[in-house]
C-alpha cells in the first residue's frame, strides 16, 4: 500500500463502516433485517435489498460478489432463506458460499 492508494469508506459510524473499498474490492459489514417481525423470507429480502444499496454505492453489483457467508439463528429456515436468495443472485454469478 501507497500514500496514493485510496481507502473509502461507506456509511461510517462510530464503530464500523458498512463497507470498505479498497484496490477493486468492497468488503460488506454483516447485514441483518431491520423489522424482525417479518417470516425468514422478509428478512432475507430486506438484507439482499441492503447488500444491493450498499454495492451500488459501492460501484458495483451482485455480479461481483466473490464469497458470502449466510447466517441463520435456526437452520430450519434454510430452505425459506435459499428460494430468497436463489431468486435474487443471477444465474452463473453465483458466490462461494
Amino acid at each position: 500500500m501507497t500514500a496514493n492508494d485510496k481507502i473509502v469508506r461507506l456509511q461510517v459510524g462510530l464503530r464500523m463502516s458498512q463497507a470498505v473499498c479498497y484496490g477493486g474490492f468492497a468488503w460488506l459489514a454483516g447485514q441483518v433485517a431491520q423489522d424482525v417481525s417479518l417470516d425468514v423470507s422478509g428478512q432475507t429480502r430486506q438484507v439482499l435489498e441492503a447488500i444491493d444499496r450498499l454495492l451500488a454505492e459501492a460501484g458495483t453489483d451482485k455480479t461481483r460478489i466473490l464469497q458470502a457467508n449466510v447466517y441463520l439463528a435456526d437452520i430450519a429456515d434454510f430452505a425459506a432463506m435459499n428460494a430468497v436468495w436463489d431468486a435474487w443472485v443471477p444465474q452463473g454469478h453465483t458466490p462461494a458460499r
